[in-house]
């Protein structure tokens, strides 16, 4: 049988995205259902990028299945010392059950999934980060029911968060308007191919008015520090406020992936108002782990 990779939304058929966010929902609302799925199972995370809640999501995530997880990073493995990523992957693949991966450039995941004889899951790329829209996808059920047919509003960065969005656009059937600076758009051949859900606008008030969900993320991610001045202000139109909030549905979330820079890319005001959901948007973090790991392990 052919091993099931999760490098983004789009490894996976709709049916099986849908059964995952269901069956977190269940594991969070039923905690025993979960006890020892994953006995004897262990979980390798290489993160070359700093993480909080993907790292405890995980680890927490194997504990509580009744499996184990360890924490590698490149300092602490041949990976430092320029050991190729292929024969780690033969390597460590021949030890553990899963191997979750958080790094900078995608190809660096492709070329160890080539490689893997375990499934291989992205912690977030440069270009995606998959299992953060499970967490989006989950809580947006939780709150309003299915998305489908809904209108979302991306504002900011054309980066990971926002090409995940565009690919859950297409697997969970809503509508999405992306608002950005021009130069910070998704990649062209994303936007094309999902050209009957997506359109590119740059006024942020387009983007979002009469939306049902509007995301961000903050506006130097990782790896992006040092153009952290520019930025600011590029997307100084770009900021989530009540009076850019007052122009969607009035029942409209608010998710943002965390950590969030209160006064730059959301006002601290949306982020703690009552719309906003990013709490339990990174509680669900560990749910959706949870229902991944059971559902790659199958």
């Amino acid at each position: 049988m052919a091993i099931r990779h999760f490098l983004t939304l789009m490894d996976l058929e709709k049916g099986e995205l849908h059964a995952i966010v269901q069956r977190a929902i269940a594991l969070k609302n039923s905690p025993a259902l979960h006890e020892d799925s994953l006995k004897n199972k262990t979980l390798a995370m290489i993160f070359e990028k700093a993480s909080t809640r993907t790292r405890v999501a995980f680890e927490v995530a194997m504990n509580q299945l009744g499996g184990s997880s360890m924490f590698l990073s490149s300092n602490d493995t041949q990976l430092g010392r320029g050991e190729p990523l292929e024969d780690t992957a033969r390597v460590l693949s021949s030890m553990v059950d899963f191997v979750a991966i958080r790094t900078f450039d995608h190809s660096r995941l492709e070329l160890f999934a080539k490689h893997s004889r375990v499934p291989v899951i992205n912690s977030l790329s440069d270009d995606f980060h998959p299992c953060q829209l499970l967490a989006d996808m989950q809580t947006y059920f939780e709150n309003r029911g299915d998305i489908k047919g809904k209108s979302v509003a991306w504002v900011g960065d054309g980066h990971n968060m926002c090409q995940s969005y565009i690919n859950a656009a297409e697997q969970f059937d809503f509508e999405l308007a992306i608002a950005c600076p021009e130069g910070f758009e998704p990649d062209a051949w994303l936007l094309e191919r999902s050209s009957s859900r997506v359109r590119l606008v740059r006024d942020p008030k387009e983007a979002v008015r009469n939306a049902d969900l509007i995301a961000t993320d903050v506006w130097a991610s990782m790896g992006h520090e040092e153009e952290r001045a520019r930025r600011l202000r590029l997307f100084a139109d770009y900021q989530i406020n009540a009076e850019l909030l007052s122009l969607a549905k009035s029942d409209a979330l608010f998710m943002h992936c965390l950590p969030a820079h209160r006064g730059e890319e959301v006002t601290a005001e949306v982020l703690d108002a009552p719309g906003s959901v990013v709490w339990d948007e990174a509680e669900n973090r560990l749910h959706t782990k949870k229902a991944l790991l059971e559902f790659l392990c199958a």
